[in-house]
Protein backbone atom coordinates (compact mmCIF):
# COMPACT_ATOMS: atom_id res chain seq x y z
CA UNK A 1 0.00 0.00 0.00
CA UNK A 2 0.96 3.12 -0.45
CA UNK A 3 1.44 5.66 2.25
CA UNK A 4 -0.40 8.96 3.02
CA UNK A 5 2.25 11.68 3.40
CA UNK A 6 0.05 13.96 3.37
CA UNK A 7 -1.40 12.54 7.07
CA UNK A 8 2.22 12.78 8.62
CA UNK A 9 2.39 14.60 12.62
CA UNK A 10 2.59 18.56 12.26
CA UNK A 11 5.20 18.56 14.57
CA UNK A 12 7.11 15.66 11.73
CA UNK A 13 6.49 17.79 9.24
CA UNK A 14 7.95 20.97 10.82
CA UNK A 15 11.11 19.04 12.13
CA UNK A 16 12.01 18.04 8.38
CA UNK A 17 11.40 21.71 7.57
CA UNK A 18 13.61 22.50 10.28
CA UNK A 19 16.52 19.98 8.62
CA UNK A 20 16.44 21.79 5.28
CA UNK A 21 19.38 24.78 4.64
CA UNK A 22 18.00 25.64 1.01
CA UNK A 23 15.87 28.14 0.66
CA UNK A 24 14.26 27.09 -2.59
CA UNK A 25 13.60 23.68 -1.03
CA UNK A 26 11.78 25.21 1.98
CA UNK A 27 9.19 26.87 -0.35
CA UNK A 28 9.02 23.60 -2.22
CA UNK A 29 8.81 21.57 0.64
CA UNK A 30 5.81 23.91 1.69
CA UNK A 31 3.91 23.38 -0.82
CA UNK A 32 3.96 19.71 -1.34
CA UNK A 33 0.39 20.01 0.09
CA UNK A 34 -2.56 21.85 2.12
CA UNK A 35 -1.34 20.23 5.67
CA UNK A 36 2.34 20.87 5.24
CA UNK A 37 1.29 24.25 4.11
CA UNK A 38 -0.54 24.86 7.09
CA UNK A 39 1.89 23.74 9.38
CA UNK A 40 5.23 24.89 8.32
CA UNK A 41 5.98 28.68 8.60
CA UNK A 42 5.75 30.66 5.52
CA UNK A 43 8.99 32.43 7.39
CA UNK A 44 11.90 30.24 8.06
CA UNK A 45 14.14 31.53 10.86
CA UNK A 46 16.66 28.69 11.15
CA UNK A 47 18.52 29.11 7.35
CA UNK A 48 21.75 29.69 7.33
CA UNK A 49 23.66 32.34 4.76
CA UNK A 50 22.28 31.27 0.99
CA UNK A 51 24.13 31.50 -1.64
CA UNK A 52 23.62 35.03 -3.37
CA UNK A 53 22.04 36.14 -6.49
CA UNK A 54 23.28 39.01 -8.43
CA UNK A 55 21.45 41.85 -8.81
CA UNK A 56 21.68 43.28 -12.46
CA UNK A 57 21.73 46.24 -13.82
CA UNK A 58 18.41 48.57 -14.60
CA UNK A 59 18.87 48.27 -18.44
CA UNK A 60 15.31 50.58 -18.68
CA UNK A 61 15.02 53.70 -16.56
CA UNK A 62 11.06 53.54 -15.93
CA UNK A 63 11.55 49.49 -14.90
CA UNK A 64 9.81 48.73 -11.11
CA UNK A 65 10.99 45.69 -11.51
CA UNK A 66 14.77 44.03 -10.97
CA UNK A 67 16.63 41.10 -12.36
CA UNK A 68 18.14 38.69 -10.27
CA UNK A 69 20.78 36.35 -11.10
CA UNK A 70 20.54 33.06 -9.40
CA UNK A 71 23.92 31.09 -9.08
CA UNK A 72 22.50 28.09 -8.28
CA UNK A 73 20.62 27.18 -11.19
CA UNK A 74 21.68 29.90 -13.65
CA UNK A 75 17.71 31.63 -13.77
CA UNK A 76 16.97 35.12 -13.32
CA UNK A 77 14.47 35.80 -11.28
CA UNK A 78 12.49 39.36 -11.69
CA UNK A 79 11.31 41.49 -8.80
CA UNK A 80 8.75 44.11 -8.02
CA UNK A 81 11.09 46.73 -6.20
CA UNK A 82 10.35 50.53 -7.18
CA UNK A 83 12.21 51.27 -4.44
CA UNK A 84 15.45 50.86 -6.62
CA UNK A 85 14.46 51.84 -9.73
CA UNK A 86 15.38 55.09 -11.89
CA UNK A 87 16.94 57.47 -10.04
CA UNK A 88 18.27 55.73 -7.00
CA UNK A 89 21.39 54.58 -6.04
CA UNK A 90 22.32 51.46 -4.18
CA UNK A 91 24.82 52.03 -1.52
CA UNK A 92 25.38 48.34 -0.28
CA UNK A 93 23.99 45.00 0.23
CA UNK A 94 24.08 43.57 3.87
CA UNK A 95 22.16 40.57 5.43
CA UNK A 96 20.00 40.41 2.08
CA UNK A 97 18.71 44.25 2.31
CA UNK A 98 19.52 47.09 -0.02
CA UNK A 99 20.54 50.18 1.31
CA UNK A 100 19.14 52.74 -1.46
CA UNK A 101 19.94 56.46 -1.98
CA UNK A 102 17.87 58.87 -3.76
CA UNK A 103 17.45 62.62 -4.69
CA UNK A 104 16.50 63.41 -1.09
CA UNK A 105 17.69 63.19 2.38
CA UNK A 106 16.14 59.51 2.82
CA UNK A 107 18.22 56.65 3.53
CA UNK A 108 16.40 53.14 2.82
CA UNK A 109 16.81 49.69 3.69
CA UNK A 110 14.86 47.17 1.74
CA UNK A 111 14.39 43.32 1.82
CA UNK A 112 14.06 42.27 -1.97
CA UNK A 113 12.69 39.13 -1.20
CA UNK A 114 10.01 40.55 1.51
CA UNK A 115 9.39 44.27 0.40
CA UNK A 116 10.13 44.87 4.33
CA UNK A 117 11.62 48.71 4.99
CA UNK A 118 13.00 50.38 7.65
CA UNK A 119 14.63 53.89 7.51
CA UNK A 120 18.16 54.60 8.46
CA UNK A 121 18.81 58.68 9.72
CA UNK A 122 18.96 60.68 6.88
CA UNK A 123 21.54 62.31 5.21
CA UNK A 124 21.13 65.37 6.77
CA UNK A 125 21.60 63.94 10.37
CA UNK A 126 25.37 63.28 9.41
CA UNK A 127 27.30 65.41 11.73
CA UNK A 128 29.29 67.34 8.37
CA UNK A 129 26.26 68.30 7.59
CA UNK A 130 25.14 71.95 8.70
CA UNK A 131 22.81 72.83 7.08
CA UNK A 132 19.78 71.32 4.71
CA UNK A 133 17.42 73.52 2.30
CA UNK A 134 15.45 72.32 -0.55
CA UNK A 135 14.91 75.93 -1.81
CA UNK A 136 18.75 76.21 -2.14
CA UNK A 137 18.41 74.73 -5.61
CA UNK A 138 21.42 73.37 -6.56
CA UNK A 139 23.22 73.35 -3.32
CA UNK A 140 20.87 72.17 -1.05
CA UNK A 141 23.43 70.84 1.41
CA UNK A 142 26.23 72.70 3.09
CA UNK A 143 29.17 70.65 4.66
CA UNK A 144 31.72 71.05 6.73
CA UNK A 145 35.36 69.78 6.04
CA UNK A 146 37.43 68.98 8.64
CA UNK A 147 39.35 72.03 8.45
CA UNK A 148 36.71 74.34 9.20
CA UNK A 149 35.68 75.11 5.32
CA UNK A 150 32.27 74.55 4.21
CA UNK A 151 31.10 73.89 0.96
CA UNK A 152 27.76 72.75 -0.35
CA UNK A 153 26.40 70.04 -2.50
CA UNK A 154 23.19 69.18 -4.66
CA UNK A 155 20.79 66.43 -4.16
CA UNK A 156 22.25 64.05 -6.79
CA UNK A 157 25.77 65.04 -5.41
CA UNK A 158 25.07 63.72 -2.65
CA UNK A 159 22.83 60.66 -3.17
CA UNK A 160 26.25 59.71 -5.48
CA UNK A 161 29.29 60.98 -3.50
CA UNK A 162 28.52 61.36 -0.04
CA UNK A 163 28.56 57.92 1.18
CA UNK A 164 30.81 55.13 -0.48
CA UNK A 165 29.01 51.48 1.53
CA UNK A 166 26.83 51.04 4.32
CA UNK A 167 27.13 47.69 6.69
CA UNK A 168 24.45 45.97 8.72
CA UNK A 169 25.51 44.36 11.66
CA UNK A 170 22.58 41.94 11.62
CA UNK A 171 19.44 41.70 9.96
CA UNK A 172 17.02 44.66 10.61
CA UNK A 173 14.68 42.63 12.06
CA UNK A 174 16.30 41.02 14.53
CA UNK A 175 14.88 41.27 17.95
CA UNK A 176 18.23 42.53 19.79
CA UNK A 177 18.12 45.76 16.97
CA UNK A 178 21.01 46.66 14.96
CA UNK A 179 24.01 48.46 13.84
CA UNK A 180 24.72 50.49 10.69
CA UNK A 181 28.15 51.85 10.05
CA UNK A 182 28.41 54.29 7.17
CA UNK A 183 32.15 54.96 4.80
CA UNK A 184 31.99 58.44 3.94
CA UNK A 185 33.69 58.53 0.51
CA UNK A 186 35.01 61.98 0.43
CA UNK A 187 37.02 62.18 4.10
CA UNK A 188 37.37 58.66 4.93
CA UNK A 189 35.15 59.11 8.28
CA UNK A 190 33.33 56.17 9.54
CA UNK A 191 29.82 56.87 10.72
CA UNK A 192 27.76 54.57 12.78
CA UNK A 193 23.55 54.62 13.87
CA UNK A 194 21.89 52.37 16.02
CA UNK A 195 18.21 50.54 15.60
CA UNK A 196 16.04 53.81 16.71
CA UNK A 197 18.63 56.66 16.22
CA UNK A 198 17.74 60.22 15.03
CA UNK A 199 21.52 61.07 13.74
CA UNK A 200 24.75 59.51 12.71
CA UNK A 201 27.79 60.03 14.83
CA UNK A 202 31.72 60.38 13.64
CA UNK A 203 33.56 57.04 15.14
CA UNK A 204 36.81 59.29 16.37
CA UNK A 205 40.01 57.87 16.15
CA UNK A 206 38.94 55.45 12.83
CA UNK A 207 39.35 58.17 10.13
CA UNK A 208 41.14 56.59 7.09
CA UNK A 209 40.16 53.47 7.33
CA UNK A 210 37.85 53.12 4.38
CA UNK A 211 38.75 50.88 2.41
CA UNK A 212 35.96 48.16 3.63
CA UNK A 213 34.27 47.37 6.68
CA UNK A 214 32.75 44.45 8.29
CA UNK A 215 30.65 43.33 11.33
CA UNK A 216 31.98 40.26 13.10
CA UNK A 217 30.28 39.68 16.71
CA UNK A 218 28.75 42.80 16.97
CA UNK A 219 32.54 44.46 16.19
CA UNK A 220 33.14 46.28 12.97
CA UNK A 221 36.64 46.03 11.69
CA UNK A 222 37.74 48.43 9.26
CA UNK A 223 40.74 48.87 6.83
CA UNK A 224 42.85 51.23 5.89
CA UNK A 225 44.71 51.30 2.10
CA UNK A 226 48.12 49.66 3.87
CA UNK A 227 46.20 46.68 5.28
CA UNK A 228 46.18 48.26 8.72
CA UNK A 229 42.82 47.25 10.53
CA UNK A 230 40.48 49.30 13.22
CA UNK A 231 38.43 47.06 15.59
CA UNK A 232 35.27 49.49 16.10
CA UNK A 233 33.26 48.70 19.49
CA UNK A 234 29.96 50.75 18.88
CA UNK A 235 27.29 48.95 21.29
CA UNK A 236 27.74 50.06 24.49
CA UNK A 237 26.25 53.17 26.26
CA UNK A 238 29.85 55.41 26.49
CA UNK A 239 31.37 56.70 23.29
CA UNK A 240 32.95 54.26 20.71
CA UNK A 241 35.79 52.42 21.37
CA UNK A 242 38.63 51.60 18.62
CA UNK A 243 41.52 49.33 18.77
CA UNK A 244 44.22 49.03 16.05
CA UNK A 245 45.65 45.99 15.30
CA UNK A 246 49.21 47.01 14.66
CA UNK A 247 50.26 44.90 11.94
CA UNK A 248 53.19 46.38 9.13
CA UNK A 249 51.74 47.86 6.56
CA UNK A 250 51.81 45.90 3.22
CA UNK A 251 53.79 47.90 0.59
CA UNK A 252 52.54 46.25 -2.40
CA UNK A 253 50.58 48.03 -5.11
CA UNK A 254 47.32 47.05 -4.64
CA UNK A 255 44.31 49.59 -5.83
CA UNK A 256 41.72 48.19 -3.37
CA UNK A 257 41.12 46.07 -0.05
CA UNK A 258 38.64 43.84 1.32
CA UNK A 259 38.28 42.40 4.80
CA UNK A 260 36.29 39.02 4.75
CA UNK A 261 35.28 36.67 7.80
CA UNK A 262 36.08 33.55 7.27
CA UNK A 263 35.26 31.39 10.52
CA UNK A 264 37.72 32.55 13.28
CA UNK A 265 39.97 33.35 10.61
CA UNK A 266 40.07 37.28 8.92
CA UNK A 267 40.74 37.45 5.60
CA UNK A 268 42.23 40.91 3.87
CA UNK A 269 41.69 40.29 -0.18
CA UNK A 270 43.85 42.86 -1.90
CA UNK A 271 42.96 43.36 -5.74
CA UNK A 272 44.67 44.96 -8.27
CA UNK A 273 43.47 47.06 -11.69
CA UNK A 274 44.42 48.14 -14.94
CA UNK A 275 44.09 50.41 -16.85
CA UNK A 276 42.31 50.15 -20.69
CA UNK A 277 42.36 52.64 -22.73
CA UNK A 278 39.85 53.35 -25.76
CA UNK A 279 40.37 56.34 -27.03
CA UNK A 280 41.30 59.92 -26.00
CA UNK A 281 38.19 60.68 -24.09
CA UNK A 282 37.29 56.83 -22.74
CA UNK A 283 39.05 55.05 -19.95
CA UNK A 284 38.14 52.12 -18.51
CA UNK A 285 39.92 49.78 -15.78
CA UNK A 286 39.65 46.35 -15.38
CA UNK A 287 40.62 43.66 -13.00
CA UNK A 288 43.59 41.74 -13.16
CA UNK A 289 43.87 39.60 -10.29
CA UNK A 290 43.93 39.03 -6.65
CA UNK A 291 46.19 38.30 -3.48
CA UNK A 292 44.92 36.99 -0.39
CA UNK A 293 46.21 37.36 3.45
CA UNK A 294 45.10 35.78 6.75
CA UNK A 295 45.26 37.66 10.03
CA UNK A 296 47.73 35.88 12.33
CA UNK A 297 46.87 37.03 15.91
CA UNK A 298 49.77 35.26 17.23
CA UNK A 299 52.36 37.96 15.39
CA UNK A 300 50.00 40.52 14.33
CA UNK A 301 50.77 40.16 10.90
CA UNK A 302 49.08 39.32 7.66
CA UNK A 303 50.17 35.97 5.93
CA UNK A 304 49.96 35.52 2.13
CA UNK A 305 46.90 32.13 1.60
CA UNK A 306 47.92 30.32 -1.45
CA UNK A 307 44.54 28.18 -1.00
CA UNK A 308 40.58 28.61 0.32
CA UNK A 309 39.93 25.43 0.46
CA UNK A 310 36.10 24.89 -0.20
CA UNK A 311 35.22 28.62 0.69
CA UNK A 312 34.25 31.27 -2.11
CA UNK A 313 34.82 34.92 -0.86
CA UNK A 314 32.07 37.49 -2.15
CA UNK A 315 33.21 40.97 -2.41
CA UNK A 316 32.28 44.19 -4.61
CA UNK A 317 29.57 46.85 -3.14
CA UNK A 318 27.79 44.18 -0.76
CA UNK A 319 28.82 43.43 2.74
CA UNK A 320 31.89 41.28 1.81
CA UNK A 321 30.98 37.37 3.28
CA UNK A 322 32.75 33.76 2.54
CA UNK A 323 30.35 30.40 1.72
CA UNK A 324 31.48 26.83 1.55
CA UNK A 325 30.72 25.62 -1.80
CA UNK A 326 30.27 22.07 -0.28
CA UNK A 327 26.93 23.58 0.99
CA UNK A 328 25.73 24.38 -2.56
CA UNK A 329 26.22 21.80 -4.94
CA UNK A 330 27.65 22.86 -8.29
CA UNK A 331 29.33 25.43 -6.48
CA UNK A 332 33.11 26.04 -7.17
CA UNK A 333 35.60 26.92 -4.00
CA UNK A 334 38.94 28.26 -3.91
CA UNK A 335 37.59 31.12 -5.76
CA UNK A 336 36.48 35.01 -5.27
CA UNK A 337 33.34 36.31 -6.71
CA UNK A 338 33.91 40.02 -7.37
CA UNK A 339 31.98 42.75 -8.99
CA UNK A 340 32.71 46.40 -9.57
CA UNK A 341 32.42 48.72 -6.86
CA UNK A 342 34.94 51.70 -7.35
CA UNK A 343 34.10 53.22 -10.41
CA UNK A 344 31.08 54.11 -12.53
CA UNK A 345 33.12 55.92 -15.60
CA UNK A 346 32.96 52.20 -17.06
CA UNK A 347 29.10 52.15 -17.38
CA UNK A 348 28.85 55.91 -18.63
CA UNK A 349 30.90 55.14 -21.37
CA UNK A 350 29.41 52.67 -22.86
CA UNK A 351 32.07 50.14 -23.70
CA UNK A 352 32.99 47.04 -21.88
CA UNK A 353 30.98 48.50 -19.20
CA UNK A 354 31.30 45.78 -16.15
CA UNK A 355 34.42 44.12 -14.54
CA UNK A 356 33.09 40.95 -13.22
CA UNK A 357 34.27 37.71 -13.42
CA UNK A 358 35.49 34.65 -10.63
CA UNK A 359 38.85 35.04 -10.04
CA UNK A 360 40.16 31.30 -9.47
CA UNK A 361 43.21 31.51 -6.82
CA UNK A 362 44.51 28.02 -7.87
CA UNK A 363 45.62 28.97 -11.64
CA UNK A 364 45.09 32.90 -11.03
CA UNK A 365 42.98 33.26 -14.17
CA UNK A 366 39.48 35.25 -14.50
CA UNK A 367 36.22 33.49 -15.46
CA UNK A 368 33.19 35.34 -16.88
CA UNK A 369 30.05 35.16 -14.55
CA UNK A 370 27.05 33.53 -16.26
CA UNK A 371 25.14 36.49 -16.99
CA UNK A 372 28.44 38.61 -18.64
CA UNK A 373 30.71 37.57 -21.06
CA UNK A 374 34.27 39.18 -20.59
CA UNK A 375 34.67 40.75 -23.83
CA UNK A 376 36.12 44.04 -24.19
CA UNK A 377 33.41 44.59 -27.53
CA UNK A 378 30.44 43.95 -25.45
CA UNK A 379 28.64 47.44 -25.33
CA UNK A 380 26.39 48.36 -22.80
CA UNK A 381 24.59 51.60 -21.41
CA UNK A 382 24.02 51.20 -17.61
CA UNK A 383 22.87 54.15 -15.66
CA UNK A 384 24.77 55.18 -13.27
CA UNK A 385 24.07 53.92 -9.20
CA UNK A 386 23.68 50.31 -11.42
CA UNK A 387 26.16 48.49 -11.12
CA UNK A 388 25.87 44.64 -10.47
CA UNK A 389 25.71 43.44 -6.69
CA UNK A 390 25.91 40.72 -4.50
CA UNK A 391 22.81 40.33 -2.45
CA UNK A 392 21.85 36.81 -0.15
CA UNK A 393 18.29 35.95 -0.37
CA UNK A 394 16.94 36.57 3.16
CA UNK A 395 13.43 36.11 4.13
CA UNK A 396 13.90 37.49 7.68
Amino acid sequence: MGVDWTQLPPELVESIAKKLTIYADYLRFRVVCHSWLACVPKTPQHLPPQLPWLMLPQSQPNQTHRAFFNLSNSRVHFLHLPEASHRKRRCGSSHGWLVILDETPTVLLVNPLTRAKRHLPPLSAFPNVVRFDYSEVGREYALQSSSGDVYTLSLAQMRDSFLKKVVLSSSPLEASGFTALAILSQTGDLAYCRDGDQSWTFIDGARSFSEDVISVNGLFYAVDSKGVVAVCDVEGPSAPRVAIIPTPRLDDSADMRYLVNLGADLLLVSRYLEIERWDNTNVNYRTTGFVVFRMNCVGARWEKVENLGERMVFIGENSSFSLSASDFPGSVGNCIYFTDDYSESNYESGLGGYDSGIFRIWDGTIQELPPYPRNSNYEVHWPPGSLPLWVIPNPC
